[in-house]
């Protein structure tokens, strides 16, 4: 595993859904006067795509280079064919991650822009209306998608770029070997003071050297908090030993809190139950956010560490897909981060103990039971990799 490396003098700016996501990555785009890189996982044609595409073509139009990756299967076949078409008519490169899976079946989850290697943007939000479900169906929502990114200033862009060109080197088909001689040459940008600074790290998972680093970076953080562990994410289903980390906290006195998003797939509902009744034992609060769709993955500890990203606590994130997190330590960015999440949790429904001390007996059998199938997939998906 690649060593976490924090640096130092950075402005995070914390936002907060498409409302305030979307203004700035647009903003940004608009001012770009070199180069761009955009990867996400869906890149939906709706209105709010629609904008950003306009954006990236008219950036392409007035002579910024415009590299755009999107996943195959998160956009969806039929919508990359169109987008690629729009983009490319434009003047903007596209490249399309693993499409008809000839890469296996890891996807790109991951979620970044960066602007003239001088602005980053990095965290959960795709290119899509936050008042419509992704699952596909863009149903309406009762509210605007529960999300967040970031918005980061100062020497962290430069590795930030430097992954997101790698990226889009190896989907042109560069080799292991330049891309290693690049790696080499990599300069780290010269630190300039900022107001605010905040100490910053990267954290990627991917399927060379980076296999279990978010997982394990959760797990250290959960081993080092003493007070309060405040952590909120949509598909709850990871392998026993975060399972593991969330009890041992809970237990040794930590304040653990666990917003999950609800109500989007029955058997990932399904599975997330199965777990409720040893972490509601250990003393871990589980509470569920019914009001809209969740979909930020975020956490907070102690105030004093907090991490915004794409990587869901499933299988798939864990231990298939490409995902990227920014891990901040800085005091302010964190009491922010957790003033949202305890105001969804106002919002939402704490599971007690004594609501799953009689539920019926089919009941238990269907959450076990997804919660086999589930496990079964994974082992399949990741070759027998993937364990409790």
């Amino acid at each position: 595993m690649r060593p976490i490396e924090f640096i130092a003098h950075n402005h995070v700016a914390l936002l907060h859904r498409g409302i305030e996501f979307f203004p700035a990555l647009i903003s940004a785009i608009e001012h770009a006067h070199s180069e761009i890189y955009l990867e996400t996982y869906i890149f939906t044609l709706d209105a709010t795509g629609r904008r950003v595409t306009d954006a990236l073509l008219a950036a392409a139009a007035r002579g910024v280079t415009v590299n755009v990756i999107t996943d195959w299967l998160g956009t969806g076949h039929r919508q990359s064919v169109e987008l690629r078409r729009i983009l490319r008519e434009g003047g903007v490169h596209h490249r399309i991650f693993n499409s008809w899976f000839h890469r296996g079946v890891a996807r790109t989850h991951r979620k970044i822009c960066v602007v003239d290697r001088e602005t980053a943007f990095l965290g959960g939000l795709n290119i899509n209306d936050d008042l419509l479900s992704d699952d596909g169906f863009e149903t309406p929502l009762p509210a605007p998608r529960w999300d967040f990114a970031v918005r980061i200033y100062g020497p962290l862009v430069d590795a930030i770029h430097f992954d997101i060109q790698s990226q889009w080197l190896l989907l042109g088909g560069v080799n292991l070997r330049y891309r290693w001689e690049r790696f080499r040459e990599r300069q780290a940008k010269s630190s300039t003071a900022i107001d605010h600074a905040a100490m910053a790290a990267l954290v990627l998972r991917d399927n060379l050297r980076n296999r279990r680093t978010i997982q394990r970076t959760y797990l250290k953080a959960l081993g080092n908090a003493r007070h309060s562990a405040w952590l909120a994410n949509p598909y709850f289903a990871p392998g026993r030993k975060l399972r593991d980390g969330l009890a041992a906290a809970a237990r040794r006195g930590v304040k653990v809190t666990l917003l999950l998003g609800v109500g989007q797939f029955r058997i990932q509902d399904a599975v997330a139950h199965s777990f409720y009744p040893k972490l509601l034992k250990s003393g871990v609060r589980v509470v569920e956010y019914r009001k809209t769709q969740l979909h930020g993955k975020v956490a907070v500890i102690d105030d004093e560490w907090a991490t915004v990203g794409s990587s869901n606590w499933d299988g798939l994130s864990l231990f298939v897909n490409q995902e990227a997190n920014v891990v901040v330590r800085q005091h302010d960015f964190a009491r922010t981060l957790r003033g949202h999440i305890e105001n969804a949790v106002e919002e939402s429904v704490t599971i007690r103990p004594e609501d799953f001390a009689n539920i019926p007996w089919h009941q238990r059998a269907w959450y076990g039971a997804a919660y086999f199938l589930y496990k079964s997939i994974l082992r399949i998906i990741t070759l027998g990799r993937y364990t409790e």
